[in-house]
């Protein structure tokens, strides 16, 4: 298990703003949260150091780059074996389709979430990917509508 660092309502505060928006000017920042830029500055350097930030990140809104179609793939492994599970997490990790993956609790193994430019690519991902001979016992297909909630960059608190 993870040693838990003690953090203090001016860290919290510092995290929340990362959170939401890892480019902000640390004197931003700093006039937000009520301490001094340089303040800022050595706490962020210590979350990092500590493994509390564990690395900064773009998040790329793909519909503006090329079309896609995004997917959320309940996946049911057939054995729990460790040597199966990590060869599954492995291939997940390399498959550039893959925009995430968690494994979860419940009647579902994993949970992954594809983008793929077109349904026949998605064919081609499963073919390859989500076949039997990898452990896969069986996987439901969710394709995203729309998102209701998630990355906005219009939004004043994401700025």
């Amino acid at each position: 298990m993870t040693d838990l660092v003690a953090l203090d309502d001016f860290d919290r505060r510092i995290l929340e703003r990362v959170r939401r928006n890892t480019l902000e000017a640390a004197r931003t920042t700093a006039e937000a949260v009520g301490l001094s830029e340089s303040a800022v500055l050595r706490r962020l350097r210590r979350l990092r150091a500590e493994g509390v930030i564990v690395r900064d990140i773009a998040i790329v809104d793909p519909a503006r780059i090329e079309p896609h179609i995004l997917i959320h793939v309940l996946v049911i492994m057939r054995s729990q074996e460790r040597a199966v599970t990590d060869a599954f997490k492995r291939a997940m990790a390399a498959a550039r389709e893959v925009r995430g993956a968690w494994d979860v609790t419940g009647e579902t193994d994993f949970l992954l979430t594809v983008a793929v430019p077109t349904m026949a690519a998605y064919e081609v991902f499963t073919q390859r990917e989500l076949a039997s001979e990898r452990g896969i016992r069986n996987f439901r297909t969710m394709i995203v509508i729309r998102e209701v909630v998630g990355f906005d960059p219009s939004r004043e608190d994401l700025r």
